[in-house]
C-alpha cells in the first residue's frame, strides 16, 4: 500500500509504513569522488552521506533529510561524547548520489530497484538537496549524478548512521 497524498506533512498516513528519502552519513577525517578520473568533489574533516532517493520522495523530504544531516551529532564534545553535528565542528560536507540505497533486498539474490525514484526525480530531488545543502552550510561538495564514481573515504571512528527522513 502507497502513502495517500493526502496524509500529511510526512506523506504517511498513521497506518501506513512509510519509505522515505535515505542517507547513509559517515563521519570522515577525508573523502573525495572521482567521475573519469578527474576529482569532482573532496572534502577533509565533515560527513560524507551517501543518498537514496525513493520513488515517492519529494522537495520536502529532501529538506528534511539535510536537516537531520546538518544537525545530527556525530561529533565529539570536550567530553568525548558524540554531541556536536557537522554545522557545530564547521565541518564538510560531501554528498553522493547512490539510488542502490532504494532497494529492495527482501527477496531473492537479486537487489530490485523498484521503490527507487526514475533516474528524472532523482536527479532532481539530489540537485535540490545539493542546492539547500549549498545554501544553508559552506564547504558542501558532491558527487555527480548518474556517473559512474569512485568514492574514497577515511572513516573516522568507525562512525555511520542510517538516516531516513
Amino acid at each position: 500500500m502507497r502513502p495517500s497524498r493526502d496524509a500529511g506533512a510526512s506523506g504517511c498516513a498513521d497506518n501506513i509504513k512509510c519509505r522515505t528519502m535515505i542517507g547513509l552519513l559517515q563521519r570522515v577525517s577525508t573523502a573525495s569522488v572521482t567521475v573519469g578520473g578527474q576529482v569532482v568533489g573532496a572534502i577533509d574533516s565533515g560527513i560524507l552521506v551517501f543518498v537514496g532517493v525513493e520513488r515517492d520522495d519529494s522537495e520536502a523530504r529532501a529538506q528534511r533529510l539535510l536537516d537531520r544531516l546538518l544537525g545530527y551529532r556525530v561529533f565529539a564534545d570536550s567530553d568525548g561524547r558524540m554531541n556536536l553535528s557537522v554545522r557545530e565542528v564547521d565541518g564538510a560536507v560531501l554528498l553522493v548520489p547512490q539510488f542502490t540505497l532504494a532497494a529492495d533486498t527482501s527477496k531473492g539474490m537479486r537487489a530490485s530497484f523498484t521503490p527507487a525514484a526514475d533516474p528524472v526525480l532523482g536527479q532532481q530531488l539530489f540537485g535540490f538537496l545539493v542546492a539547500q545543502a549549498r545554501k544553508h552550510h559552506r564547504g558542501v561538495q558532491s558527487g555527480r549524478f548518474g556517473a559512474d564514481m569512485r568514492v574514497s573515504l577515511v572513516n573516522d571512528g568507525p562512525v555511520t548512521f542510517w538516516l531516513r527522513a
